[in-house]
């Protein structure tokens, strides 16, 4: 495959490049990528621009394949890849959602400063650990059947909402109300079912987390009021997906896939690519199966902010008032959505793939909470363990540059394993435990997996998304205590 060099890319402004689809004989559209020098020296270091470029070959693309500044290596499309296909003639790939179907991320506010809940953290800590089960495999506090579950399958975090899990305000500030339409529990299969069953409520491992942080700065005053953040607060953050179930069902239809590969007839430059025709049966079960597993985790991370009300209530309830806790907002970042967007000066509706990429509608957008409408779709970026996080506002840039997106966190540069030989969990835990962070984690080897020089810094990924116009910065997090698997 013919790599990238700088030589070959084309500077359209100060943070965006393009490669142009004369690059190869195969692109249909060039690919364009947000990054500063630095960011554009890392990319360069990996596959991640060959990626890039592969997915400006799908067929049925529109406007451009694109890359956010926290792009790196990963399965078919790279990590922040976003790709829109015509529907319904166009396709959809799996690669572009990613195995973690809908990881995504949920803000928790609270009314709380950082000094009332300092005696208590490492209390708090130890609550938030028993009441969220993370690592590998790990079964949760629920016992649903089979029947509860193709509720939850059906209607994500609304299930949650009939059985006491949610508020009405919590599912409000969820994207898509927290619940894809259009999704058929028939098209999971039996083991991805399975693997489902005890697993809602649970945070699982790599580089998923559940946080307290504290606001440290407010950028956008209008926008933080209208959010509910001020400076000082105490925040949660949680970063999960859908867990087994999600894998299993990116697993099923990557080899179903496949095998009806000949049939489709697509000459792709990567088997990682294997897609199928929006408008086809395996398309079409696979949207309906993808939208379940979306719709599980919508209800996984519900549970979870239930369980950090517990929590809460536990170690708090009787020592501060107001220790209450309120959703900010979720968003997905790990999904493909059928969406209408300006294409070539007109409206067109698109399946846009976004993988390891999260929305970032601009204000007054009809899917935007109305609450919200009027300073745009909260966007938010978590950092790497220890580092700061960042909430933002999307912007009406983004609908015309990037069909409404953004970038998820601060991606990777060093492999898991890389991160591994580089840093000692235990010696990392003492490092944070001197920064005044509390860490709670049942692996030191899944703390060193995500030690914050295995990524690249937040502060310049979010700069870049700032200055490309984005989206816009509200506030700025820093982590006070870390729960990881």
């Amino acid at each position: 495959m013919k790599p990238v060099t700088r030589a070959d890319l084309k500077r359209v402004s100060d943070y965006l490049y393009e490669v142009p689809s004369s690059f190869r004989h195969d692109m249909r559209v060039p690919a364009y990528f947000f990054a500063d020098e630095e960011i554009l020296a890392k990319a360069l270091e990996d596959r991640s621009l060959e990626q890039l470029v592969n997915t400006a070959t799908l067929p049925g693309i529109v406007g451009q394949a694109m890359a956010m500044p926290d792009i790196h290596q990963g399965y078919g499309f790279p990590i922040g890849g976003v790709v829109a296909t015509r529907w319904p003639d166009g396709v959809i790939s799996p690669g572009g959602v990613g195995y973690d179907i809908n990881c995504g991320v949920r803000v928790i506010g609270t009314n709380l400063d950082v000094q009332e809940i300092r005696p208590y953290l490492d209390t708090l800590a130890d609550a938030l650990y028993k009441h969220l089960p993370s690592g590998v495999g790990v079964k949760g506090h629920l016992h649903i059947n089979k029947a509860e579950l193709d509720q939850i399958l059906l209607d994500g975090s609304r299930w949650a909402l009939r059985e006491g899990y949610a508020r009405p305000e919590d599912v409000a500030h969820t994207e898509e109300g927290g619940r894809m339409a259009n999704a058929d529990p028939a098209k999971v299969s039996k083991s991805a079912r399975e693997r489902g069953l005890e697993q809602v409520g649970t945070l699982g491992s790599g580089n998923h987390f559940a946080e307290i942080d504290v606001v440290t700065a407010i950028h956008h005053s209008d926008a933080a009021d209208v959010l509910g953040l001020r400076k000082d607060q105490v925040v949660v953050q949680v970063h999960c997906g859908s867990r087994g179930l999600g894998h299993q069902v990116a697993t099923d239809y990557i080899e179903q896939f496949q095998r009806a590969s000949n049939r489709f007839g697509f000459q792709l430059p990567d088997r990682q690519l294997i897609c199928a025709p929006l408008d086809s049966p395996e398309g079409q079960s696979y949207l309906a199966a993808m939208n379940c597993a979306a719709n599980y985790a919508w209800a996984n991370r519900q549970v979870l902010t239930h369980q950090i009300r517990e929590a809460f209530e536990e170690v708090l309830g009787g020592k501060v008032r107001h220790h209450d806790l309120f959703v900010i907002y979720d968003v997905a970042h790990n999904m493909a959505k059928i969406e209408t967007h300006d294409v070539g000066g007109r409206p067109m509706r698109v399946c846009v793939h976004r993988k390891g990429a999260t929305r970032s509608f601009g204000p007054h957008h009809p899917d935007i909470p109305a609450d919200y409408r009027e300073v745009g779709q909260p966007v938010l970026v978590p950092g790497s363990m220890g580092t700061a996080s960042y909430i933002l506002v999307g912007t009406a840039e983004s609908m015309r540059l990037t069909f409404g997106s953004c970038c998820h966190g601060a991606g990777r540069v060093l492999s898991r394993a890389e991160a591994k030989r580089q840093v000692r969990g235990e010696n990392l835990r003492g490092e944070l435990t001197q920064d005044g962070i509390v860490v709670r984690a049942g692996s030191m080897a899944g703390l060193a997996e995500e030690a914050p020089q295995a990524y690249k810094d937040v502060d310049r990924v979010v700069a870049v998304v700032e200055a490309a116009g984005l989206a816009r910065v509200v506030a700025r997090l820093e982590p006070i205590a870390v729960i990881k698997g």
